[in-house]
């Protein structure tokens, strides 16, 4: 395609793509066998040009994964770039290429008209086991953490790579819900590449490289002009909260505004060093988070791709919390990665205070359990989270439960009951957990269960801000802190937990921060 697209044929062909990747992402939560994906939508769906750059992505999905995706799709094109044939498909769940630990694994579907390649579809989701410690922050390094999958053709010229499938098949503990979640996203990449060929069909186009583009080019205009509008300057934002086990972590960001290059750089410099948990962030989640933070005040109705990333940088010191080395233990990193956009927000104020929140409750409390139903068989759960308070506005009160910066919902309760034999005596919001302020914060939530079963089993529960809750914005009071209780005694662990099988689990979680001083 070589003619000049106009503003409406543009308009046109853009709706197009966010409708195949969005169909995509349903049609993936449709057919996923885990929860978490299926319910809470904690996946990523978009579609990339033949150089490996994301043009689109779908209307669904978390930053954490959608941002990675775009990184991994680039490790993924250049690696395997010359050497892919109709019926390939590329996996991978290197936490240093792809979304910052084992759980998610991602795959990339080569698109061909002919014999010429014409672009990718990805995806990424959480699955439900990948062998290993679990969910948990208690692995002594990232070898402890589960079956570690390098890039390799998971497809090769649609035959499937015997070999890979049976290493994954017998090192997990679910192998049916992880082949099943696998074929979904195979399924789901390969119906996105003929939407993609059908409307390239529709519309007399030989390829997406003139489309992509442009659509690349203009949002990378659109998001360096938003930039040039701010005040430029170097403003600093500070936040410090507890993680499993009681450690403190500190978040530092310096957010310079240079509105002559039209560009955003976020430097961690002064952050907590790498922990001995599970905890630790890889650079790209680290960034999926920092850019995420800097969109959603700049311009968040500009498309999310290549062009629109471009000009937000973002640094960390080799060896910090959140550019972690090998082989630090990575797999509960959402209790950090999903905080940096905090620090980030605070600086933002200095600039924009009308359009950032106030600390929320920061990352999800996820748990996992594993153990025995009545009859013996044992159990796995997939992965299933709950949110605390999310931070106020400069005019509007934080929502309470609210998963914010991920997006993820929760996996309602009759679908975990009906998975496992688990009984939920109490879910509900805390009221009054929400900080204070002319914004008030919003309410964390109570959630109570017990197990049904003869048996001892574990549980893995990663909460965070069981000490000082979330702080306060221009004045506005503090959010509660959580509580993570057995039988009503605190627990405080980065580890599993053995219970008895009447033992009763109370999870509170933070509230949000309150936005400016209440009125007198």
């Amino acid at each position: 395609m070589t003619r000049k697209l106009d503003g409406i044929e543009l308009e046109i062909l853009w709706s197009n793509l966010i409708g195949i990747v969005s169909e995509q992402a349903k049609a993936l939560q449709r057919i996923a066998f885990s929860p978490i994906v299926r319910e809470a939508g904690d996946l990523a769906s978009a579609l990339f040009d033949a150089r490996g750059r994301m043009v689109a992505q779908a209307n669904t999905g978390t930053p954490g994964h959608i941002n990675s995706l775009a990184a991994a799709g680039g490790h993924l094109h250049r690696m395997f770039n010359g050497t892919l044939a109709p019926g390939d498909v590329l996996i991978t769940n290197d936490p240093w290429l792809s979304a910052g630990h084992f759980f998610d694994i991602t795959l990339f579907t080569p698109v061909f008209r002919d014999t010429r390649l014409i672009g990718y579809l990805g995806s990424t989701i959480h699955h439900t086991d990948i062998s290993g410690y679990g969910i948990g922050a208690g692995a002594r390094d990232v070898h402890e953490e589960g079956l570690w999958i390098p890039p390799l053709k998971f497809f090769d010229a649609g035959r499937p790579n015997e070999t890979l499938h049976a290493m994954i098949r017998r090192n997990v503990r679910t192998p049916d819900h992880v082949f099943g979640d696998l074929a979904a996203q195979v399924s789901s990449g390969r119906a996105g590449g003929d939407r993609l060929i059908a409307m390239c069909e529709r519309y007399g186009l030989d390829d997406i490289e003139q489309l992509s583009e442009e659509i690349i080019r203009r949002s990378e205009e659109a998001t360096r002009e938003a930039i040039r509008k701010l005040r430029a300057g170097t403003f600093h934002g500070e936040s410090s909260f507890d993680v499993p086990g009681g450690e403190i972590v500190t978040l530092k960001s310096a957010v310079t505004i240079d509105t002559d290059r039209g560009e955003i750089v976020i430097d961690f410099a002064g952050s907590s060093p790498a922990s001995r948990t599970g905890i630790n962030v890889v650079m790209n989640y680290t960034h999926a988070y920092s850019t995420f933070a800097i969109r959603s005040c700049l311009n968040p109705d500009l498309p999310n791709n290549h062009g629109s990333l471009a000009p937000i940088i973002v640094k960390a010191p080799l060896g910090s919390i959140v550019n972690c080395e090998y082989p630090s233990p990575v797999n509960a990193r959402h209790v950090v990665g999903m905080y940096t956009p905090m620090p980030i927000l605070k600086a933002l104020y200095h600039v924009m205070p009308e359009r950032v929140v106030a600390e929320g409750s920061g990352a999800v409390w996820t748990i996992q359990i594993q153990g025995k139903r009545a009859d013996g068989t044992p159990f796995t759960s997939s992965m299933f989270n709950y949110s605390g308070g999310m931070g106020a506005r400069l005019t509007k009160p934080g929502p309470g439960a609210t998963c914010y910066p991920t997006g993820v919902a929760a996996v309602p309760v009759e679908i975990l009951e009906a998975a496992m034999p688990i009984v939920f005596e109490r879910k509900e919001l805390r009221p009054g957990s929400g900080g204070t302020g002319r914004s008030p914060g919003g309410d964390g939530q109570s959630i109570q269960f017990r197990m049904r079963t003869d048996a001892p089993w574990v549980l893995n529960a990663v909460p965070s801000r069981l000490g000082d809750g979330p702080e306060g914005l221009d004045g506005g009071g503090a959010g509660a802190g959580g509580h993570f209780t057995v039988n009503g005694k605190s627990i405080s662990t980065a580890g599993k937990i053995t219970l008895a099988p009447d033992d009763v689990v109370l999870l509170e979680t933070p509230g949000g921060a309150g936005y400016g001083a209440p009125s007198a």
